[in-house]
């Protein structure tokens, strides 16, 4: 198997873009990173793209669709859209990893990208919601939310994170989404804030769910080797990794720890040859506060029972123990299902290659990304190493 190079980047504003076409984003998150790898077109040989819905846009291939408007159907370039709820763009950098890793393709771009914002807000939930077991659970009445609701009430209950300390996840994500220009949401806000906004499913309120939005990112990967003679800044891809579990919630013994995330990151660590204390930066799948502290703690960056309080403390914030979200998180960056995965991938890499800007982690080595479909039914991580 090759080694395999990230060596270009590009990302939309995160948001609700009235004025752009799920079509237009798409393609502007392609091209941006096919110029920052200072490529053509021409030179990729196949395209993946992590997309949740057609319902959204009313569009089914979508592979079909990016192909088409990229360009790169003329040249017949092989498209496919990977589907694992809000893990589908982690699922789509894997597979383009695993392309050239294997010597079947010389570049491909991977792309991610939805545009939920067209929908009315009931119609979007109803399409988040079937990302659970649309038969043992959304049937009876159960959304994604309130499934996210019982986790941390359990974990409340448990004494593994006080209500405030989930709530601090919300702070530390806008913290760092006040810093990023594509951000949805570039505000500060306050704890007070997170806990007196209005109630969604007990214990969670509206400020701790991360918002439905549009938007677009994208990767363009080649062989390491060629990567080294391309005279252009690159990372490294040292893992990507990925594992499921069962749909529904109710079949786990138990519901405060994702096991696909411990056994994705297991594998990610052992392939990337380090440990959790190694990763500098770190993009975790926020879309609910409580799925924040599970991911520190199923990460192996904080003991279990000790995330809550350390992103309380600001352990997670630029300059603390490990940097969180430096993006602004699902949380305050957006949250455009299909393309959160390989939009967590772009901040990772442009962190190991200092192109954060005034949100930069100094000194990075390695950076972590995990994204999460369902409720941890399907996980990827991925490791990215600072050549």
């Amino acid at each position: 198997m090759r080694e395999v190079a990230i060596v270009g980047t590009g990302v939309t504003k995160f948001g609700e873009l009235w004025d752009k076409s799920f079509r237009s984003i798409g393609i502007e998150a392609g091209i941006k990173a096919i110029e920052d790898a200072g490529m053509s077109g021409s030179e990729v040989d196949g395209i993946f793209i992590g997309n949740m819905s057609s319902r959204f846009i009313n569009q089914q291939h979508i592979d079909a669709l990016i192909a088409d408007y990229s360009g790169m159907a003329t040249r017949n370039v092989p498209a496919v859209r990977t589907e694992a709820g809000g893990a589908s763009g982690g699922v789509a950098f894997r597979q383009g990893v695993m392309a050239v890793a294997s010597g079947m393709h010389e570049a491909v771009l991977v792309g991610g990208a939805e545009k939920m914002t067209d929908l009315d807000d009931a119609s979007t939930a109803s399409v988040m919601d079937s990302t659970a077991d649309a038969e043992w659970e959304a049937s009876m009445g159960l959304t994604l939310t309130s499934l996210y609701a019982m986790i941390a009430r359990r974990l409340i209950y448990e004494g593994t994170a006080t209500r405030e300390e989930i709530a601090s996840f919300a702070v530390n994500s806008h913290k760092h989404g006040a810093l990023n220009p594509n951000a949805q949401y570039k505000s500060p806000i306050t704890l007070d804030t997170v806990l007196r906004s209005g109630p969604v499913a007990e214990p969670l309120n509206v400020f701790d769910c991360a918002p439905y939005s549009d938007g677009a990112a994208a990767v363009v990967m080649v062989p390491l080797d060629v990567a080294k003679k391309m005279g252009v800044d690159y990372v490294k891809v040292a893992a990507a990794c990925q594992a499921s579990d069962t749909l529904a919630l109710f079949q786990r013994e138990d519901i405060t720890t994702f096991k696909a995330t411990t056994s994705a990151a297991k594998e990610a660590y052992r392939i990337a040859g380090i440990e959790a204390k190694d990763i500098s930066v770190a993009e975790v799948h926020d879309d609910y506060t409580v799925g924040g502290i599970m991911a520190l703690q199923d990460l192996g960056f904080f003991k279990k029972g000790e995330a809550g309080k350390a992103v309380l403390e600001g352990q997670a914030e630029l300059g603390g123990k490990i940097a969180v979200n430096t993006s602004g998180g699902l949380k305050a960056r957006g949250y455009p299902v299909g393309a959160s995965g390989v939009a967590q991938i772009v901040e990772i890499a442009d962190q190991l290659r200092n192109k954060a800007d005034k949100r930069q982690v100094a000194n990075a080595k390695y950076g972590l990304a995990q994204s999460v479909g369902g409720t941890g039914s399907a996980v990827t991580v991925s490791i990215l190493e600072a050549i």
